[in-house]
C-alpha cells in the first residue's frame, strides 16, 4: 500500500512522447508544479494536455508550451497566456475549448466508468458540429465522450502513503475529478504523513484512485490576477 516515490521525476516514469494528460488545477491555482517542471526537464513532446486553462506565459503550463512540448490543448478558459495565444492564431497549437461544466463531467464521467455523458450544453452551437444529439423529454442533448488519459496529475495539501488525499480551500478544483480519472496517478502534496494521521471523514480522494505519491518542494503559489483597493 505504499505508493511513495522519491521526487517528481520518479512520479512522471512512463509519460512518453504523444501521450494524453490530466492536470488539475484553475489557472494556478492547485497547479501540480513540480510535476510540469518535471515534463519540461524530460523533453517529452506531442503532449494532449487536458486542463481548464493553461497557466500563464512563464508559470504552469505556460512552461511546457514554452518549449512546445504540448501539441494539442483541451480546455474551457485560456485568456490569461500570451504565448498560447501566439500559438493557437498561428496554427502551432491544436486547440479544443470546452464549456467548464462539460470538461468537469467529462473527467467525472471517465473516474465513474461511464462511457458518455449527455448535456444540453453547446446543443445548435459549433460545439455540437459532428456530434450526436439526443431528445429526452422534449429537450436536446449533446453526447460528449469521456476523456481517456494515460496520466493524470493533481496537486494536493496532504496525503498519506496508501495515496489519500486531502485539498485546501480553492485549490481543490478540478483535482479530485482528475485524480478518479487517469490510468495511472500522480499526486504531489505540500505535506505527506504517516498512516492514520488523516481524518477519514475529511478525505477527498481515497487512495485507490491514486498510483503515486511525493512529497513537493518549493511552492511558488503564484497570484495569478492580483486585485487590490485603495485604504481609505
Amino acid at each position: 500500500m505504499n505508493k511513495v516515490v522519491a521526487n517528481a521525476g520518479e512520479a512522471i516514469k512512463g509519460i512518453r512522447d504523444n501521450m494524453t494528460l490530466m492536470v488539475g488545477g484553475f489557472g494556478l491555482c492547485g497547479i501540480p508544479e513540480n510535476c510540469i517542471a518535471a515534463l519540461v526537464k524530460s523533453g517529452v513532446k506531442g503532449i494532449t494536455c487536458i486542463s481548464n486553462n493553461a497557466g500563464v506565459d512563464d508559470f504552469g503550463l505556460g512552461l511546457l508550451l514554452q518549449t512546445r512540448q504540448i501539441r494539442k490543448m483541451i480546455s474551457s478558459y485560456v485568456g490569461e497566456n500570451a504565448e498560447f495565444e501566439r500559438q493557437m492564431l498561428s496554427g502551432e497549437l491544436e486547440v479544443e475549448l470546452i464549456p467548464q461544466g462539460t470538461l468537469a463531467t467529462r473527467c467525472l464521467a471517465s473516474g465513474y466508468g461511464m462511457p458518455a455523458i449527455f448535456t444540453p450544453a453547446g446543443v445548435g452551437t459549433e460545439i455540437a458540429n459532428g456530434k450526436e444529439v439526443r431528445n429526452f423529454n422534449g429537450k436536446d442533448y449533446l453526447m460528449e465522450y469521456a476523456f481517456e488519459a494515460d496520466f493524470a496529475m493533481v496537486k494536493a495539501w496532504k496525503g498519506d502513503p496508501a495515496g489519500n488525499l486531502i485539498y485546501r480551500d480553492t485549490a481543490r478544483n478540478f483535482n479530485p475529478l482528475m485524480a478518479m480519472a487517469g490510468k495511472i496517478t500522480v499526486a504531489e502534496v505540500e505535506e505527506l504523513v504517516k498512516p492514520g494521521e488523516l481524518d477519514p471523514n475529511q478525505v477527498h480522494t481515497p487512495g485507490i484512485f491514486v498510483h503515486r505519491i511525493f512529497r513537493g518542494e518549493k511552492y511558488e503559489k503564484r497570484i495569478e490576477q492580483r486585485t487590490v483597493r485603495k485604504h481609505s
